[in-house]
């Protein structure tokens, strides 16, 4: 444990003030009382950051017919409750919101009901919140 060794010159504190300068001058009596670590994350002067919001997606089945009935559902992360979640899906090389979407729980779930009428292997992905959810793929026959 390093200690802090200053040498002192011979005057005599008689009032507060001085007495009191003199420990601001010392510094914490404790290590590390009332000190700040440069790397922490609450350190005065640096805004606290909420954590990133996540989506996660999953299909219900990996192949239909086209124009049956599936469903896409997952958990939002680091979001409000409420937040309005919205399906895409890509065409070229292009992401496409398609009309439909649903809100979150108070828990972060939904579930969504899905209609595909592309032939083919479709990507499909959640966007809402700030957040993209990972990708599924999904084939109709």
């Amino acid at each position: 444990m390093n200690r802090l060794k200053l040498k002192y010159a011979s005057v005599k504190y008689t009032s507060v003030a001085g007495i009191a300068a003199l420990a601001v001058l010392a510094g914490p009596a404790v290590p590390g009382a009332g000190a700040v670590s440069p790397h922490s994350s609450h350190a005065p002067g640096k805004a606290v950051t909420a954590p990133r919001p996540t989506l996660t997606a999953k299909s219900t089945v990996a192949s239909v017919r086209a124009w049956q009935n599936f469903y896409v559902y997952g958990v939002g992360r680091n979001m409000r409750p409420g937040t309005r979640v919205t399906l895409q899906q890509k065409q070229g090389k292009r992401w496409v919101s398609l009309p439909a979407s649903v809100y979150t729980a108070r828990n972060g779930a939904y579930k969504m009901r899905v209609k595909l009428g592309l032939k083919g292997r479709n990507s499909l992905r959640i966007v809402g919140g700030r957040a993209i959810s990972n990708v599924v793929y999904v084939k109709v026959r």
